[in-house]
């Protein structure tokens, strides 16, 4: 190193305020060594030997000193000012993002989606219906056929291009959690919906959370989460209430069964409180679901009749109720009191018995747990008992080994009943599933086939007969198209009427005038009577249902605890913009201290060696 480069060294000052110059004053002070020159090539006596003729003398740039005045550096205002109002970079408060829910899949899901929906908006969550706004996507997903879970998967990579946060919830997740697109997600299990505000909070935070465990009590497994949570309902008029989740068969085809697990019933008191309270909040028809309605009770000493005659007690004048789905085993041996309970004038005349084929090789092969006699014996009682009961059916085409005899019998069996509701779904091997390791039939048969059944199903006209029925139907929402409202008469088919507002949610006589393969149309009677139900307004479109007290003392601790963390985040903040003057203070004098230090070691350095 040159003698000149370390001294020069010396009148650099560190940040720190810390001045490095002992070594060079005492290399100058003592002059017990010989260092090389500005070249690095000759050894110099002093330190004035690096200077030349033509540069100032240290005298006469020490005397110069007294002119200069050290420049402070000026702080950027505009940032400083950023600094002051911008609270910490880590002060992400969850309860005040948007939030968009989407929902596929059966009435059951959707109940779990307004559960959701109803806990989030009652913590202060915005539900948005507008996805590009929303801060979180909360995906609640069907893993009954693989279009649905496909919908899924692309949502979520939706999501992911839009930078959204993203909590899944439903089947899909439920019933395969490893799967390798969902890895790193936050994941809330179907009977875990009473802690997605735990999922939410922790997903706005930046963590990925999963809950899937199940609701037990004393070791027993129970239906699910509460039935008194808050609820935001899709349509104010219509409750749709799940009496149990999971169910009995062990079907090859089905995935539902992996996520919804085993029968688990909830008590006969709580549904029928539950009914209550909807009808309460101006509910005017109430759904009852499950993975099998027909199942319900049988884990608990009960059973499907028991708590329907309970229900039928407390449904008021003008509202109605809708029974599920059941499979035919566990509604064979309840044929005469089902027969009864769909005659009563509050309950729909409908029942949704799913025979998925007609030929008893392929029900074996699905282990349905019955044969197509045990569908026709249901189907033939109940039209008998309950005169223009209607009947919906699925059926499965291209189930794996069916044959084509096969096919036809199921094809005689629509052409004999001419069901007025049926989902022709074609087969999907759902992964994990005995029936995806079977020898599957060619996609292009099943495609062939379940175009061949609709061709059959859409051959007729169910409701022709009625044109010129004077029907009375309940209306409960708008069609599509919003030309009409949409009705239902006591069988539950479909009847269109015209958008007078005083008939929402009322039951209305009408002329059928007119009729569709799906729908019938009908005018209001001259002398038509608007029958009001019983009950109270109807909540608001979004308005929350079912916030009792314990749930609004919840609901006060934690918004107490969000006040405090706000509370505490403007007080650091405040810290933080009383620290930034006084820290850019502390700098300023530790420049101006550093200066003066230098000059007076300079100063020193050069009395050393005149003196000397």
């Amino acid at each position: 190193m040159c003698h000149g480069e370390l001294h020069l060294k010396s009148l650099q000052f560190p940040e720190s305020g810390v001045l490095i110059f002992q070594e060079d004053l005492r290399l100058i002070a003592n002059n017990q060594e010989k260092m090389p020159s500005a070249s690095c090539d000759t050894f110099l006596d002093d330190i004035e030997d690096i200077v030349s003729q033509e540069d100032s003398k240290p005298q006469d740039r020490h005397f110069a000193r007294k002119h200069v005045i050290p420049k402070v550096r000026r702080r950027n205002t505009q940032k400083y000012l950023q600094d002051e109002n911008s609270p910490p970079s880590d002060s992400t408060i969850p309860g005040i993002q948007k939030i968009w829910i989407r929902t596929w899949g059966c009435s059951h899901n959707n109940s779990d989606g307004e559960y959701m929906a109803g806990q989030l908006a009652a913590y202060g969550y915005k539900i948005t219906e507008n996805a590009s706004e929303a801060d979180l996507w909360l995906l609640n997903s069907c893993t009954v056929k693989n279009p649905a879970e496909d919908h899924f998967r692309n949502s979520i990579k939706k999501a992911q291009e839009e930078n959204k946060k993203v909590v899944l919830a439903g089947c899909v997740p439920q019933a395969q959690p490893r799967q390798d697109y969902l890895k790193g997600l936050s994941i809330i299990g179907v009977q875990q919906i009473d802690r997605v505000v735990e999922v939410v909070e922790e997903t706005i935070k930046g963590h990925s959370v999963r809950l899937l465990g199940q609701k037990k009590d004393n070791g027993k497994r129970l239906g699910g989460a509460r039935l008194d949570l808050p609820k935001i309902r899709k349509n104010p008029l219509i409750e749709i209430i799940s009496i149990n989740t999971g169910c009995l068969n062990a079907c090859t085809y089905c995935k539902t069964k992996h996520a919804r697990g085993n029968l688990a019933s909830y008590p006969v008191d709580e549904l029928v409180d539950r009914a209550k309270q909807s009808f309460q909040e101006g509910v005017c028809e109430i759904w009852l679901t499950s993975e099998d309605t027909g199942a319900y009770g049988r884990d608990i000493g009960t059973s499907l009749p028991a708590l329907l005659w309970k229900l039928v007690e407390v449904i008021p004048a003008g509202a109605m109720l809708r029974l599920g789905m059941t499979n035919p085993p566990y509604i064979l041996e309840h044929l005469e009191e089902m027969a009864k309970i769909l005659s009563h004038p509050r309950v729909y005349a409908f029942l949704h018995v799913p025979v998925q084929s007609a030929s008893d090789s392929v029900l074996v092969d699905m282990k349905r747990e019955y044969c197509v006699a045990d569908f026709k014996r249901v189907v033939d009682f109940l039209k008998d008992k309950v005169p223009g009961i209607t009947i919906a059916t699925d059926i499965i085409c291209g189930f794996p080994g069916e044959t084509d005899e096969d096919f036809q019998e199921t094809v005689k069996l629509v052409e004999e009943y001419k069901f007025p509701s049926l989902f022709i779904n074609q087969f999907y091997p759902r992964p994990g599933t005995p029936a995806a390791k079977m020898e599957q039939v060619p996609a292009q048969v099943k495609k062939q086939r379940t175009k061949d059944l609709s061709q059959v199903f859409h051959s007729y006209n169910p409701y022709d007969h009625k044109i010129g029925e004077r029907q009375r139907v309940l209306v409960t929402e708008e069609s599509f198209d919003s030309k009409f409202y949409v009705a239902h008469n006591r069988f539950y088919e479909q009847v269109l009427v015209p958008k007078n507002p005083t008939f929402m949610g009322k039951m209305v006589e009408v002329n059928v005038y007119e009729s569709g393969k799906h729908f019938m149309k009908g005018q209001p009677v001259s002398d038509a009577k608007v029958y009001t139900p019983s009950i109270s307004k109807p909540l608001a479109k979004g308005e929350i249902s079912g916030l009792t007290e314990e749930f609004r003392n919840r609901l006060g601790n934690h918004l107490n605890s969000v006040s405090h963390t706000l509370d505490a985040t403007q007080r650091n903040s405040a810290r933080s913009r009383m620290a930034l003057p006084l820290q850019r203070l502390h700098q300023d004098c530790a420049l101006r201290m550093s200066v003066v230090l230098a000059l007076f070691a300079f100063l020193f350095a050069f009395l050393i060696k005149v003196y000397n």
